[in-house]
């Protein structure tokens, strides 16, 4: 697994849109330590943009599984993008981009019994309104899921 580390002062980014959204973005590193990383640095985040306990519970939840879908099977760069209205009255939207499909015959997730891997999906499915795939003009896959305002 390759580990790309990137400076703290690189890492986040922090900004109100004059659109009326909020808007993170956190470059990660790509190893083991992403997915909590990500939950760690997107938490109070999401908690000062008014979600409640269980609206960040979830989201954090399909950040960690999207984020680690990203380390395991895919090349870095892992970005992880946050976007909410500032009125709470659109949807929180969750994008984690990496640089595509990791092909190498090593990869150690393709290598794990079937039992122990290939949930995450179900997992997003379940906790999330809308979910999906696409790709970025900057060559990136982006995948991205959407949670309803509450």
């Amino acid at each position: 697994m390759n580990t790309t580390t990137i400076p703290r002062r690189q890492q986040r980014d922090e900004t109100a849109v004059s659109t009326g959204e909020h808007v993170f973005g956190l470059l990660l590193e790509h190893g083991p330590h992403a997915p909590a990383s990500a939950r760690h640095e997107a938490r109070p985040v999401l908690a000062a943009w008014g979600l409640d306990d269980d609206q960040v519970y979830d989201t954090l939840l399909v950040i960690s599984e999207l984020v680690t879908n990203a380390v395991s099977h895919a090349l870095p760069p892992v970005v992880l993008h946050l976007r909410a209205s500032t009125d709470g009255s659109g949807p929180v939207e969750v994008h984690v981009s990496d640089g595509g499909p990791e092909t190498a015959p090593d990869n150690w997730a393709a290598a794990r019994p079937a039992g122990e891997h290939g949930r995450g999906d179900m997992i997003i499915s379940a906790l999330a309104s809308q979910a999906g795939a696409g790709s970025e003009s900057e060559g990136l896959i982006d995948h991205w899921a959407s949670f309803d305002a509450a």
